[in-house]
């Protein structure tokens, strides 16, 4: 009979992430809660919170229903045209932050894109799992950007 391997502690976070990498590397994951098992399987003791911390550490991208390595995570060819049917609304929240809506878990590929465009409107960008936060200088970029965002987005 086959012995589990024995749990590493937390303090291996590099190493945790490695195994992260591969796992992920191999696709079909979309839910953190696999990717603490199948880490469990290989010997790693995790939580979700710190799933969270090393997919962020490691810049993985949601997908669709997947996770994704940075280096896997280019939206598909087209740019905006790809992501736009995901774009569900734009909204401004102040002087200097844009609120995106997107369907569910494609808020990280929208804002690759938005990243990748390099428009000079964005100071940065922030997704989660259906909303991106995109950060402006002044209300005039924002304007701009929201501009932008609806001629791309159609929205």
């Amino acid at each position: 009979m086959q012995q589990a391997p024995t749990p590493r502690s937390d303090h291996s976070a590099p190493a945790r992430r490695e195994a992260l990498r591969r796992i992920i590397g191999e696709g079909g994951v979309g839910r953190q809660r696999d990717l603490v098992r199948l880490l469990g399987r290989v010997g790693y003791r995790a939580t979700q919170s710190s799933i969270s911390r090393d997919l962020r550490e490691l810049g993985v991208a949601k997908q669709g229903d997947r996770y994704v390595l940075p280096e896997a995570a280019t939206p598909a060819p087209g740019g905006f045209a790809a992501v736009a049917a995901f774009v569900r609304d734009v909204q401004p929240a102040g002087p200097s932050l844009t609120v995106i809506r997107t369907a569910t878990g494609a808020a990280q590929s929208v804002a690759i894109v938005l990243d990748r465009a390099g428009w000079p409107e964005c100071v940065g960008t922030l997704s989660g799992d259906d909303t991106i936060f995109v950060a402006t200088r002044d209300r005039a970029a924002q304007r701009r950007l929201i501009a932008r965002l609806h001629q791309h987005f159609r929205v």
